[in-house]
């Protein structure tokens, strides 16, 4: 028997908010509606999904093997809906952009602002989080990368080195002044992450004393880091071009420098897309405007 999407929307939503009243808000239904419909799977699938607790509802082992295959199902419905959206001549419709953090909000406004300009038919949706999302699970249309994409079935356009470099204000280094050497890191207030990832493991390789226990300030959110950057609280890592344009100052240029291999992917389906083919060649010309000011 066929299982309609709008009972695994409900789980997902009950997975997500933990409470069928949470998961109602969340879809703006009604709380029976989402017990219903959480109830109908159960009885289809042959198997509990959630069992009560002081704390919400708690996902069995079987929802949490199924929290994939739905989630890959929310996906397509996702992606379904932006490719009806579009339907018609001309640009228009949705396009779902995904990048890191800082190019989300520092370089993409107005890439984004001047592409909606010339297409004002166009909606776009950026999500912004340092996770891969998955193009071929239709997660996004276009992605901006900070390495180069190893998926087949994608188009991918290689941008050019984001490079990287440690900074601080110019009020911070007329106070405390500039570091010469690495060992003087260890007089300054030095801003880092909190939680290392496999990106930031490989990058402490190329600067010693650049390290957790180091920092005086922590944060795993890159733009809760450049935000204290900016209000003189220390020494931290920013891209050169944001640098350039905030007044920042560069320091251990020679010690400290990293090269982003960035990239811009999309699934090949989507090649014929108007939506997404002017999308695709906006974020192209932008983002090299964006690497060449680094080197200017």
């Amino acid at each position: 028997m066929a299982i309609g999407w709008e009972l695994y929307r409900s789980f997902l939503a009950v997975l997500t908010e933990g409470s069928l009243s949470g998961a109602a808000r969340a879809l703006g239904i009604t709380q029976p509606t989402v017990g219903r419909h959480v109830a109908a799977l159960e009885r289809s699938l042959g198997t509990p999904l959630f069992t009560r607790s002081q704390t919400g509802l708690l996902p069995t082992e079987s929802a949490l093997t199924l929290r994939t295959y739905a989630e890959a199902m929310r996906n397509s419905v996702a992606a379904l809906e932006r490719a009806a959206a579009s339907q018609g001549s001309g640009v228009r419709g949705v396009v779902r952009i995904t990048a890191s953090e800082v190019i989300g909000v520092e370089v993409l406004p107005p890439i984004v602002a001047q592409l909606r300009e010339a297409h004002p038919d166009l909606q776009v949706e950026l999500e912004l989080n340092n996770r891969m999302q998955d193009l071929l699970q239709r997660e996004a249309d276009i992605a901006v990368r900070m390495t180069r994409p190893t998926q087949r079935l994608l188009i991918a356009r290689r941008i050019g080195h984001v490079a990287v470099g440690l900074h601080a204000t110019q009020e911070y280094v007329k106070r405390h002044g500039v570091p010469e050497t690495t060992a003087d890191l260890q007089h300054h207030a030095l801003i880092g992450f909190d939680q290392p990832t496999p990106f930031i493991r490989a990058a402490g390789k190329s600067l010693a004393g650049f390290h957790r226990e180091a920092f005086a300030m922590r944060a795993d959110s890159d733009l809760a880091q450049l935000a204290l950057l900016r209000s003189g609280a220390g020494i931290g890592a920013c891209q050169v071009a944001i640098a350039r344009r905030d007044g920042l100052v560069r320091v251990l240029r020679k010690q400290f420098s990293l090269q982003l291999d960035t990239w811009i992917a999309m699934h090949e389906d989507l090649r014929n897309s108007p939506r997404c083919r002017v999308t695709f060649d906006a974020l192209v010309a932008g983002l090299q405007q964006h690497v060449a000011a680094a080197t200017r």
